[in-house]
């Protein structure tokens, strides 16, 4: 149950005034949710910086400061409305003061409203981006224009938030005072001891602050405002960590671990010989297996590290022991490329082995089921089709989930909730730093695949300008005459998902533009597809029937065609540095040398060139995932939305690293002294988990 005192920041936005159906939708988008967002959502949306009107320059100052929101004291000297039947044209009111005059432009203008909020000849306070247009200063849409009693009740700094097209800066603040205004007196859950070391405020006056500054620094999230909120989500995702790894580390009473006939019987059916990592590994997960706790182990690798087969030897420990495991993907290429992998390998040992996704349907369904229920499956591996209610494991001792940051906490307990006392190996593609690991994981042990299997041949990066498409296109043509086979990805599917990036290209077009010249020898497949067109495209580049397959990142994990071996990457400098890795990843996996062309649109940030340096410079991703850390920017280790740390909105690893073991420490305090979270402290702490969405945590308070 949450907290009663928490209602009033669960109510919709659509419950504040000026929020309507229309806004609703653009709430959604900008805060990033399926359904209405709520109050708490809103207050969780931080500004990016700050309006400060303390400093008001002339108009000759300004012409100075373009690009810079400026606020000038102008008198209005003339009015232009929009010549008849030009509705595209402005409306532009010219104003004035000692030094110059700037133009204050309308588009779409009503003009009774603008002559009433610019009457001539009166004084007005303006406040917009200083833009020259034909010489002239302007001002497109003033964000703020008042009178001098207007101006004397304007906040003096004005918070700027992230927008998304059609949602103004004005609404977003004007439902910020009202979300403000319906903060509750919440219960504190930090202890006084981190309260004094890191003088953090109250949340309530991290909101007030942050939102309504009194500074300019007091929105940076280096300093106490931004940090306390930092802390607190941290903190909900330590304390949700720690009560499900209490869960999982119950003593187990039969423990899993055969006599290894299994796995002998698979290593000699492997055409290569193990790495030493991939023995350690494997070595590694055995011994957690014979003993009388629960495994809770991370196993994490380079693309291409091999740790399918080390997935695949731990559930062969399971099976030797007539026990069942299960590996859950989280996309049914992933779990079709595992099983393709797993498959033979089984086989030959005599283990036998299934899938289940959403494809298995009717009767085929059905009789998997069934068999699964009677034990006559060792190892089910299958997308989140294994957690639906009706799939009953005879003995489930082991779950595998594969790329574990995309599924919550939820998907991971629904799993280990199918057997008894289930032993957990999450395996991660992206290699993930330690400070990430302690922040998203807690305390795991962690396997790490440090080499690449042998014949592996090194891939050659490079960087081109946009502007040199044609010279790559005919270099293709050269390639593809050679009978080579090559992926060229783009950012978007198609033409509507490129509102407002123009020079994006998208995969249908460049599709087009490509079969002009290859013909049929060129495939398109994106994630709009149905899963068996998908398959069928994928199919054909893999027989070679087509030699140039354009693809969104949808090829990023899971597609293993080793006669691949050119990489075009449209738009290089669109993507983070993990999914660069994870993309050329798809290439250099056969005995051929390999190509990867980074194409990037000019002028590059300095965040893109850093970022495509970096590519460029190593295929090691443990160096790479240091090195997103370090840059950060758009560019997310664990490739989710947001900038900040994975599954975090506020936290910033760059700046709150020393907050994330800080956090963690106070979550290990709490379940040693508060296990249950009672009393007001654990009240408190439940608040926390309700108001950050660690909530699904809950049920498992001393569950067992």
């Amino acid at each position: 149950m949450r907290p009663p005192i928490l209602n009033p920041l669960f109510a919709s936005v659509t419950s504040l005034q000026g929020v309507g159906p229309k806004q609703d939708k653009l709430f959604r988008y900008l805060l990033d949710r399926s359904d209405t967002p709520r109050l708490v959502d809103l207050l969780l949306h931080l500004p990016s910086n700050v309006i400060d009107r303390r400093r008001r320059p002339t108009i000759a100052e300004a012409a100075g400061l373009i690009g810079q929101v400026v606020t000038l004291r102008v008198t209005v000297e003339r009015h232009k409305s929009p010549p008849p039947g030009r509705s595209r044209a402005p409306y532009v009111v010219t104003a004035g003061d000692d030094t110059g005059t700037v133009l204050l432009t309308f588009f779409r203008a009503k003009p009774d409203y603008i002559e009433k909020l610019l009457p001539m000849g009166e004084t007005r306070y303006v406040s917009g981006v200083a833009q020259m247009f034909d010489g002239a200063l302007q001002i497109v849409h003033p964000d703020r224009v008042v009178d001098e009693d207007g101006f004397a009740r304007l906040p003096q700094i004005d918070a700027v938030y992230p927008l998304t097209e059609g949602l103004a800066v004005g609404s977003i603040r004007r439902a910020m005072v009202q979300a403000l205004a319906k903060l509750p007196p919440l219960p504190e859950w930090i202890s006084p001891e981190v309260m004094r070391r890191c003088k953090f405020p109250s949340m309530s006056e991290a909101l007030h602050r942050v939102h309504e500054p009194g500074e300019p620094a007091d929105i940076l999230p280096q300093n106490p405002f931004w940090s306390r909120l930092a802390f607190d989500e941290l903190l909900a995702g330590q304390l949700a960590l720690a009560l499900v790894r209490a869960q999982l580390r119950r003593p187990a009473g039969v423990r899993n671990a055969g006599d290894g006939h299994l796995r002998h019987r698979i290593i000699d059916a492997l055409p290569y010989a193990l790495t030493t990592s991939q023995q350690d590994a494997a070595q590694a997960i055995a011994g957690d297996l014979a003993q009388p706790l629960r495994m809770l182990r991370l196993l994490q690798g380079d693309v291409g590290s091999g740790k399918t087969v080390v997935a695949l030897l731990a559930a062969a420990a399971v099976a030797e022991t007539g026990r069942q495991a299960a590996l859950m993907a989280p996309t049914e290429i992933l779990a079709r490329q595992h099983i393709k992998t797993i498959a033979p390998l089984a086989e030959r040992a005599g283990m036998r082995v299934a899938i289940l996704t959403g494809r298995e349907k009717g009767k085929e369904r059905r009789d998997i089921v069934a068999r699964l229920a009677s034990g006559e499956i060792d190892l089910l591996v299958g997308t989140h089709a294994l957690i639906q209610d009706d799939v009953v494991f005879k003995a489930l001792a082991l779950a595998i989930v594969d790329e574990q940051h995309r599924f919550g906490v939820r998907e991971r307990l629904a799993l280990t909730e199918k057997g008894d006392a289930v032993d957990v190996l999450v395996l991660s593609a992206t290699p993930i730093p330690r400070t990430l690991v302690l922040t998203y994981f807690g305390d795991m042990d962690i396997s790490e695949l440090r080499e690449k299997p042998a014949g592996r041949q090194p891939i050659d990066t490079r960087a081109i300008p946009k502007s040199r498409i044609a010279e790559i296109v005919d270099g293709l043509q050269r390639a593809l005459d050679a009978g080579k086979r090559a992926y060229w990805i783009c950012p978007l599917v198609d033409e509507s998902d490129a509102e407002g990036v123009e020079h994006l290209t998208n995969a249908t077009q460049r599709f087009k533009t490509l079969q002009k010249r290859f013909g049929d020898r060129v495939g398109l497949v994106h994630g709009q597809m149905k899963g068996a067109d998908k398959d069928r495209v994928m199919a054909q580049f893999a027989a070679g029937d087509i030699q140039l397959l354009v693809a969104t990142t949808v090829v990023e994990v899971g597609v293993d065609v080793p006669q691949a071996t050119i990489m075009v990457i449209e738009n290089a400098e669109r993507f983070g540095l993990a999914q660069l890795h994870q993309l050329r990843g798809r290439i250099g996996r056969g005995s051929e040398a390999s190509t990867c062309l980074l194409l990037y649109h000019e002028p590059l940030t300095e965040m893109s060139a850093a970022r495509l340096k970096v590519i460029r410079e190593t295929t090691d991703g443990f160096r790479i995932a240091e090195e997103d850390l370090r840059l950060r920017g758009e560019g997310e280790v664990l490739g989710t939305r947001q900038s900040g740390l994975p599954g975090y909105r506020i936290a910033r690893p760059e700046v709150h690293a020393q907050l994330i073991a800080q956090a963690r420490d106070e979550a290990v305090r709490v379940m040693q002294d508060n296990p249950t979270l009672k009393g007001e402290r654990g009240e408190a702490l439940r608040c926390l988990l309700y108001l950050y969405e660690r909530d699904e945590a809950i049920p498992l308070i001393g569950a067992g």
